[in-house]
């Protein structure tokens, strides 16, 4: 049995969405976003206070590329992961990680707003801006079938940035990056991120669809 801890709309949706293309069963404990995180109990799952936690086997596993590069080598059959011989290992391994670079701006961007710092805020965002544009020239390599970030077809770190992107969203559109928006698209109309999506009534991390981020 797999128990995930998990805080809607934080990088334990990346998890759950993963689970499910892997097509395995989970038991969600859900968390608010708050200070029970700094429990004792969840300190020893998660010795930072933050989810992702697994808990798998009677083993326990924290960081989520971490819990994604593992769960795609236990569960190999769905093809969310590359081999180490694969010849997109190297990219898909890149990609995964790529995701922590965006979501680092997204956590630095929502305690900015919090903390009522435009300056930081503006800052961040144009480092934002620097990530989309990455993801934008990988989706704009002329290949033959670019629908993902890996020539190979859909992967994990397909998921891990998108759900990313998903978050960065609330702080930074996608309408100059129309490559990155399709991807985007394509992606999220996939039946498994629908269930790793907030139910009604859950605690979210973002109470609002828009952070407006100052200008000038």
């Amino acid at each position: 049995m797999i128990t995930l801890h998990h805080v809607p709309q934080s990088r334990s949706m990346r998890v759950l969405w993963l689970l499910a293309e892997l097509e395995q069963p989970v038991e969600i404990v859900a968390h608010a976003p708050d200070s029970s995180l700094r429990d004792p109990a969840f300190l020893s799952l998660s010795p930072a206070g933050r989810v992702p936690a697994l808990e798998i086997d009677g083993e326990r596993m924290f960081e989520a590329t971490a819990i994604i590069e593992y769960l795609c080598e236990r569960f190999p059959e769905r093809g969310m992961g590359r081999a180490p011989d694969d010849p997109d290992r190297m990219t898909w391994l890149v990609w995964l990680h790529f995701s922590e670079t965006v979501t680092a701006s997204v956590d630095l961007l929502h305690r900015a707003w919090a903390a009522g710092a435009p300056g930081l805020m503006r800052d961040e965002q144009a480092r934002l801006r620097l990530a989309y544009d990455a993801i934008e020239a990988r989706l704009s390599t002329p290949v033959e079938n670019r629908d993902y970030l890996l020539t190979s077809g859909f992967s994990a770190c397909d998921i891990a940035v998108g759900q990313a992107v998903y978050m960065a969203r609330h702080f930074l559109p996608l309408d100059d990056h129309p490559e990155m928006s399709a991807w985007y698209a394509r992606i999220t109309e996939r039946d498994t991120f629908a269930q790793a999506l907030p139910e009604d009534g859950a605690a979210r991390l973002f109470t609002r669809d828009t952070y407006e981020v100052p200008h000038g």
